[in-house]
């Protein structure tokens, strides 16, 4: 029997064959641009820049607040606290050893995003969104609670069609991962193993990997990109040696940067977009126009004319940030998901998707007494810095800064080395196992889509990844679909190989890879340390892996929470040597 793939007659072969559950619609497209150009609906589609390239269908949703309207730089941008360990408690490996022992509740509260807005209501960590910042140090374990305070009852619009959320589920249900962590399995935030309101999990963080910015966040099944719109998210910094020798801006001069994107209704509270269907409200991507740093819309930070170092992180939904300054000065970045770069890496544009991290070094030094204005697609403001005089006199000097608590700028003695730390190439020779792995969205009829699928197979079909420990392997993405996936591993550290380009119409008609031009090497910004690459439409995009650390269940997944929520998401196990 044929079917129809992107409007084209494809025969019984087709690479999608195995995609569908019994009583699924067979006659579904892989590709909705042409359709969507044809029937001339792109204008509402494309109000907002995207690196994916198709929008939700036009969701049914309150009236929407505006956030253009809303005055510009009026609220200082507020620095998480710093999670501090209530006891010490033995390690579950070792319980002569005692480690810091904390406890964070996940519990509902109020916030004001801004200035002119009404309390919101969310869900934290702690008494914000985001959560407190943990501080860690590489090879010193710690021991965190995650208590899950919270309603018995959602606040947020549940599918309960979407796997993992069926009405039989309770509605509230949480589990944390640490997004970047090598975490035993038991502690890395499986999805199933959520936990509801009054229930509580203890996990071990052991730190054994490089400083980098990790981030943590709510991971139960079928609920998780509810649950992180909610506001359950926060971020977690490991040190170490190596980090401290290179005499990087610190203290006061460090600061995380948490962006994402938010809809708010007139009555500042939280819009999250449904479909048109009551019985699937489940909506592939969600973009608002609401930019949050730090749980602000529209901050400023007063800086002084020096360099800072700043943590971003991109913990969107869905939304790539393609972030500049106003001024149009350039800036560097050190570090990458996984840690430090080599060396470091001057750009004027920095892309970020959902999950991926960036260190980066801004020097104020040649702005003093301007406003500088972070920029997301050139277009839309996201945040501002004054930078201070130099002339400022001693009284202005010594008042106290209201954001940081600190009177009198320090002297400067910060320094951007030229090398930061060795990155090793891991050598393709040394793998021992290739996938190749596809990335399908499956669409209806009228090419809205239905569900999103790694390697046409569900989440709760049998493990058809299973790496050994300690064995290097590369996997190809193909990407058949018309969007960017972020695509994260747990447990593991990873690099990027190359992208390239492939007749799509040409793999689905024969199931072979047709290339179109060269390999493409990964940006300098990506060539480090990586647990979340961008996968890009009609690209095979190829990463190395060490599968270090431990054996058990982990998962892989796409980054885009509305895709993971819905069936983008695969369990994989590594297993021991034999």
């Amino acid at each position: 029997m044929a079917k129809l793939f992107g409007g084209e007659l494809a025969t019984d072969h087709c690479p999608l064959a195995t995609a569908f559950n019994e009583g699924e619609n067979p006659q579904v497209s892989l590709t909705r641009r042409a359709f969507l150009h044809r029937g001339g609906i792109l204008t509402a589609a494309l109000a907002l820049p995207q690196t994916a390239n198709h929008q939700p269908p036009a969701p049914k949703f309150r009236t929407s607040l505006q956030a253009s309207s809303l005055a510009q730089f009026v609220d200082p941008l507020p620095i998480p606290s710093i999670a501090q360990p209530i006891d010490h408690r033995p390690s579950p490996t070792d319980p002569s050893l005692k480690l810091p022992y904390y406890r964070i509740a996940m519990r509902p509260i109020e916030s004001q995003v801004h200035r002119d807005m009404k309390p919101t209501r969310l869900w934290a960590y702690g008494s914000s969104s985001p959560g407190p910042t943990f501080e860690a140090r590489s090879g010193q374990g710690i021991l965190v609670e995650w208590a899950n305070e919270l309603p018995t009852q959602h606040f947020l619009p549940i599918d309960h069609s979407i796997h993992g959320a069926e009405a039989d589920k309770p509605e509230v249900r949480t589990v944390v991962h640490l997004h970047g962590a090598k975490a035993p399995p038991d502690s890395d935030g499986y999805p199933d193993n959520w936990y509801v309101p009054g229930k509580s999990a203890l996990y071990h963080y052991p730190n054994h990997q490089d400083a980098a910015m990790l981030w943590y966040h709510d991971h139960a099944l079928g609920i998780n990109r509810l649950n992180v719109f909610a506001g359950l998210l926060g971020t977690y910094l490991l040190r170490d040696d190596v980090e401290d020798s290179l005499n990087l801006p610190s203290g006061k001069y460090e600061i995380p940067l948490a962006l994402c994107d938010r809809i708010f209704d007139l009555e500042s509270q939280l819009n999250y977009p449904v479909s048109g269907n009551p019985k699937s409200p489940w909506t592939p991507e969600v973009f608002g126009d609401a930019f949050l740093v730090n749980g602000k819309l529209f901050p400023y930070l007063e800086v002084e004319p020096r360099p800072y170092r700043f943590r971003v992180l991109n913990g969107a939904n869905g939304r790539f940030f393609h972030l500049s300054l106003s001024n149009g000065q350039s800036f560097h970045q050190i570090g990458t998901d996984q840690g430090l770069l080599s060396a470091p890496v001057e750009l004027k544009r920095l892309s970020l998707a959902p999950g991926e991290r960036a260190d980066l070094i801004v020097d104020f030094s040649s702005s003093a007494g301007e406003p500088i204005i972070l920029k997301n697609d050139i277009s839309f403001n996201v945040m501002q810095f004054r930078v201070a005089r130099n002339d400022q006199n001693k009284s202005d000097q010594n008042k106290v800064d209201s954001q940081h608590n600190e009177k009198n700028p320090a002297r400067d003695t910060s320094a951007l080395p030229s090398s930061l730390r060795p990155v090793p190439k891991i050598p393709e020779s040394a793998a021992t196992q290739t996938r190749m792995l596809t990335l399908v969205e499956v669409d209806d009829m009228v090419q809205r889509p239905v569900t999103m699928l790694l390697n046409n197979v569900h989440w709760n079909m049998p493990v058809t990844e299973n790496p050994v420990l300690d064995s290097i392997e590369i996997w190809n993405l193909i990407n058949l679909t018309d969007d960017s996936h972020p695509i994260h591993l747990h447990l593991v550290r990873f690099q990027i190989l190359d992208r390239r380009s492939f007749d799509v119409s040409a793999y689905w008609t024969t199931g072979k890879l047709k290339f179109f031009g060269p390999p493409i090497p990964p940006d300098p910004s990506e060539a480090g340390w990586k647990d979340t690459v961008r996968a890009d439409p009609a690209m095979v995009t190829r990463i190395i892996i060490r599968f270090e650390g431990y054996t058990g269940r982990y998962v892989w997944h796409c980054h885009i929470l509305e895709h993971e929520d819905n069936e983008m998401m695969r369990p994989y196990d590594v297993i021991a040597k034999p």
